[in-house]
C-alpha cells in the first residue's frame, strides 16, 4: 500500500501537487473532489490530502470541517506510520483550540485518541473506544470499508510479527467474534484456525533469520589493553 504516492493518482491531480497550482485557491474544489474519491474506493494519497490542507491554512474561508476529518480518517487507516501526525500539524491551531460553540475541536481530540491507540498497537482498545461514542459512527461514515480498512492494516502487521496465535487474542485485536472472526481470518487473511490456535504461513517477516555475530580483535588491540593495565598497576 502507497499512500504518499498511489498509482490510483490523475495526471490532474499529479500537476497540482508538482507545479505552481498548490498555491492555486481554485484547485481546492478539485482536491476535495478527489479526496471524496479516495473514500469511496479504498485508497489514500496522503501527499495530494496534505496539499489540500496547505491550501486550506492559505485559504481559510475555504475550509470545510467535514474534509479535515475525512483527511485525518483517512491518515488513521494507514498506521503505523506519520501521516496522520503529519495530516494534524497543518490544520491551523485555532480550529482545535477548545470551543464550545465549534464541533471540529472534539472531533480531532477523538480522532488523536484512536491514532495514539492504533500507534501503540492498542488494538482491542481502539474498537472498543470506536464503539464508545456515536460520534466516531459519524466521523468515519464517509470512509467506505473504514473498519475493513482497519483489519487489513492490523493482519498485516499480525503477520509480520506472528507465525501462530490465540484466536481469542486476535478476535480482541480484529474487533471481531465468532463466525465473524473465523471468516476473516481464512477467507479475508488466508490464514488457518486449528482448534483455538490461528496459523500464520510463513513470509520474509515472520521468519526466524539466523544472524552471525563477528567481532574482529586483533593482537594491537590486546596489547593496547595489557600496557594501559600495567600503567595502571605501576
Amino acid at each position: 500500500m502507497d499512500s504518499e504516492d498511489p498509482q490510483e493518482r490523475p495526471d490532474d491531480v499529479s500537476n497540482i501537487i508538482n507545479g505552481l497550482e498548490r498555491y492555486n485557491p481554485e484547485a481546492v474544489g478539485n482536491l476535495e473532489d478527489y479526496l471524496r474519491h479516495q473514500c469511496e474506493n479504498r485508497y489514500t494519497d496522503s501527499n495530494a490530502n496534505r496539499t489540500l490542507l496547505k491550501l486550506y491554512q492559505l485559504n481559510p474561508d475555504r475550509i470545510k470541517d467535514e474534509v479535515i476529518t475525512n483527511v485525518l480518517v483517512k491518515a488513521l487507516t494507514c498506521f503505523p506510520s506519520p501521516q496522520f501526525a503529519l495530516a494534524l500539524h497543518l490544520i491551523p491551531p485555532n480550529l482545535m483550540a477548545p470551543n464550545p460553540r465549534a464541533e471540529l475541536p472534539e472531533a480531532i481530540s477523538k480522532l488523536r485518541e484512536l491514532n495514539n491507540q492504533l500507534q501503540g498497537a492498542q488494538y482491542a482498545r481502539f474498537w472498543a473506544t470506536l464503539d464508545s461514542d456515536d460520534l466516531y459512527a459519524d466521523l468515519t461514515t464517509d470512509i467506505d470499508g473504514f473498519e475493513d480498512l482497519i483489519r487489513g492494516r492490523i493482519a498485516t502487521l499480525v503477520s509480520h510479527a506472528y507465525r501462530e496465535i490465540e484466536l481469542p487474542v486476535l478476535e480482541q485485536w480484529l474487533g471481531l467474534e465468532g463466525q465473524a472472526a473465523q471468516k476473516f481470518v481464512s477467507e479475508t487473511a488466508g490464514w488457518k484456525v486449528e482448534g483455538a490456535t490461528v496459523k500464520i504461513p510463513r513470509n520474509p517477516e515472520n521468519e526466524a533469520k539466523k544472524s552471525e555475530v563477528r567481532e574482529d580483535v586483533n593482537v594491537e588491540m590486546f596489547s593496547r589493553v595489557i600496557k594501559r593495565a600495567w600503567e595502571e598497576t605501576v
